[in-house]
């Protein structure tokens, strides 16, 4: 594989830990990041790249030729007040892009609730929150632009997301986590190096206007996950708390949904074993290696 041209929409734990692992495999990377912060010149594990200024209504106009002579284009930036500010900013400039390969970040709450029954990515879209249902219509946007101007998109819904830093154990460790009762409830998780793992896969092995989960391979219970935590920290339990107690409306959100995401798409197509397959062997690694 040649140098790679890369365009990040956003930067954060994704697209950050995406470098990573193409810069783990000894690749060679010209790199631009959009960030709301000023443009600036910046290091990455020792990767030297642009990062431009960008926000729902400015931009840094700078980087259009940056975006211009981008291979790869990477957005992980979630819609905002209904619309996704990349397409309503960059819509003709993609529409007559060059480039291999679009990958839009998106997520399973597009599904909605589905009573803690499997989905996979031929169910029914039935959300209930505004971030599943914004994060759908950008999906359509993303996937109409392909279709009309034969643009190379591909959508990865992706479960809840954990890392080495930002996962049960260290809320447990803080006091923050939250053992909310509710009966039948399943989420879907996935450790963010696995994510990184199948975008770096998805360079070589691509097919356009595919939808595909980013799951691991057991979805389970909030209660049976801080369970779990709690007993490799061998720490009590946090208490149960009611969910009508709850005053955050993003919880009770969360809370509204409850289904099982099948990865089976995923694993086929780009022929990849999880290394974190549950969060049994997610939160083990954490636990023995950083924590």
């Amino acid at each position: 594989m040649k140098k790679i041209n890369i365009f990040c929409f956003g930067f954060g734990q994704v697209a950050k830990n995406f470098i990573t692992k193409i810069n783990s495999e000894n690749l060679k990377i010209n790199l631009t990041t959009t960030s709301r912060e000023s443009s600036k010149q910046n290091n990455f594990n020792n990767i030297n790249y642009e990062s431009f200024q960008f926000s729902e209504n400015s931009f840094d106009q700078k980087l259009i030729k940056n975006l211009k002579s981008s291979d790869h284009i990477l957005v992980s930036i979630a819609p905002s007040k209904g619309e996704d500010i990349v397409i309503k900013n960059f819509k003709n400039i993609l529409e007559k892009s060059t480039t291999k390969w679009i990958t839009y970040l998106s997520a399973t709450s597009v599904y909605g609730n589905h009573s803690g029954e499997w989905v996979d990515e031929k169910s029914n879209t039935k959300p209930t929150s505004t971030n599943g249902i914004d994060r759908l219509y950008a999906e359509k946007l993303w996937l109409n632009l392909a279709d009309k101007k034969n643009l190379p998109v591909q959508i990865f819904r992706l479960s809840g997301i954990y890392s080495n830093q930002n996962n049960v154990l260290t809320r447990l460790k803080s006091g923050s986590a939250k053992l909310i009762e509710k009966k039948k409830q399943f989420f879907s998780r996935i450790h963010v190096e696995d994510i990184a793992n199948v975008l770096f896969k998805s360079l070589q092995n691509f097919k356009s206007k595919e939808i595909y989960n980013i799951s691991d391979d057991k979805p389970t219970s909030s209660e049976e996950l801080i369970s779990y935590g709690s007993k490799l920290l061998n720490i009590k339990k946090p208490k149960v708390v009611n969910l009508s107690t709850i005053e955050s409306e993003m919880v009770k959100n969360f809370y509204k949904d409850s289904k099982k995401v099948n990865n089976k798409k995923m694993k086929e197509f780009f022929n990849y074993k999880l290394k974190h397959p549950t969060y049994v062997e997610g939160l083990n690694y954490i636990h023995n290696n950083i924590i």
